[in-house]
């Protein structure tokens, strides 16, 4: 396993389409378990392939405290709405504010290929539609109604 570096919103690469996984192999388990350890290490919940570089359908997040993989992920349904503040580890540093499905169900492949249902809600349902904004080219920011200032950003820090 190793780390890898987490590119920013300026690098070309985050703004394309990624292509789905075709090989289930010791390359793409090692995709994966760098990509957990990035993850963790980074402090996130999620992670998309772009991110690192590779335009795979690929993404791995954290449900609370549980790291689920997902290989060629599609959004089945959704449901409701939630409103709150949003980041990204290829945008450092700044918030948004987005609008975001409450409840996320979809399909995706494991590590082996075989198919699977997940659903979530709440933080897990913005993950798995945030992490799927990726594969497709897009970054939160996009979305983002309104964008937190610094000065919005030091009084939530002062709150703390």
């Amino acid at each position: 396993m190793a780390l890898r570096n987490i590119l920013t919103v300026e690098e070309p690469v985050l703004h394309k389409t990624a292509r789905p996984v075709t090989r289930f192999d010791a390359h793409l388990g090692e995709l994966l378990d760098d990509m957990r350890q990035t993850l963790t290490n980074a402090g996130g919940v999620g992670l998309a392939a772009p991110q690192i570089g590779i335009l795979r359908r690929v993404v791995v997040v954290d449900d609370d405290g549980e790291l689920i993989e997902l290989v060629n992920p599609e959004i089945l349904e959704t449901s409701g709405e939630q409103d709150g503040m949003e980041g990204c580890l290829s945008v450092p540093g700044r918030y948004g504010m987005v609008k975001r499905p409450e409840f996320v169900r979809l399909r995706a492949q494991d590590r082996d290929g075989n198919w699977f249902e997940a659903e979530g809600e709440g933080l897990t349902a913005r993950c798995f539609a945030h992490e799927c904004d990726h594969l497709d080219g897009h970054i939160y920011t996009e979305r983002a109604y309104h964008m937190l200032t610094d000065e919005e950003m030091a009084e939530l820090e002062e709150e703390e």
